[in-house]
């Protein structure tokens, strides 16, 4: 049987694909990897704890903190700035294509690579599947390069290279809107009301930063109402 690595965030998009990669394979043949990256708050490493013990898979942590300590990305802790509470359209539409600020540099690049390590060390003569829960509005303005279908398809490649074809790449929600993602997380059964995804670490969500407003918006569209708590 396939193996799967499944890079979780304790997010929407990597729970929706956790189930998928779960309802696919079974979960004796599922681990989640996770990743401290100096972060501002590990609520969200929290979560993805709680949805690998939803799931009962295996879950690993990496710490690839030493290597943004030069980055001054506002998701990080040891930044001066803070993340926007403005969608990420309105960022796009106010300073044009391209970055916003809490991209991380090549976070998911680094990611992919340490789970390629994961699964080759895991799983060294079995055939085994890198899930990642990048999707469309990720990569839409060009705000995260390493969202998009193109990088993905292109660290596949490099990933089976590396890995004499053993370990491949799915990214299943790459070409979906996060209203998609949640609408086949539904269909699963996700326990949303374990995720965290807001860019603060109260308490509650936040309900204001961008990862909040287009989770909110993507349960709305479901039409049905975040399991999750906010601010307001």
């Amino acid at each position: 049987m396939v193996k799967a690595v499944v890079l979780s965030s304790g997010g929407v998009d990597s729970t929706t694909c956790v189930a998928m990669a779960v309802n696919e394979l079974g979960s004796a043949n599922v681990v989640t990897l996770s990743f401290k990256y100096g972060q501002r708050h590990e609520k969200e490493l929290e979560s993805a704890q709680k949805i690998a013990d939803f799931y009962g898979l295996a879950h690993y942590v990496y710490d690839l903190t030493s290597i943004f300590a030069y980055s001054d990305c506002s998701l990080l802790s040891s930044s001066k700035e803070k993340p926007e509470h403005m969608s990420y359209a309105d960022q796009i539409a106010r300073d044009g294509e391209g970055k916003v600020s809490t991209y991380v540099p090549f976070r998911n690049g680094l990611m992919l690579s340490a789970a390629a390590a994961l699964a080759q060390s895991l799983y060294p003569e079995e055939e085994c599947g890198i899930w990642i829960g990048a999707h469309a509005d990720d990569a839409a303005g060009n705000a995260y390069a390493d969202c998009s279908v193109a990088f993905n398809e292109s660290m596949g490649r490099a990933i089976s290279i590396g890995t004499y074809e053993l370990v491949k790449l799915h990214a299943p929600l790459n070409r979906l809107n996060k209203a998609q993602v949640v609408a086949e997380g539904l269909k699963l059964g996700v326990p949303y009301d374990l995720t965290w995804s807001c860019y603060e670490g109260g308490e509650k969500a936040c309900g204001k930063c961008a990862t909040c407003i287009d989770r909110l918006a993507a349960f709305r569209a479901n039409g049905c109402e975040d399991p999750i708590d906010y601010e307001d």
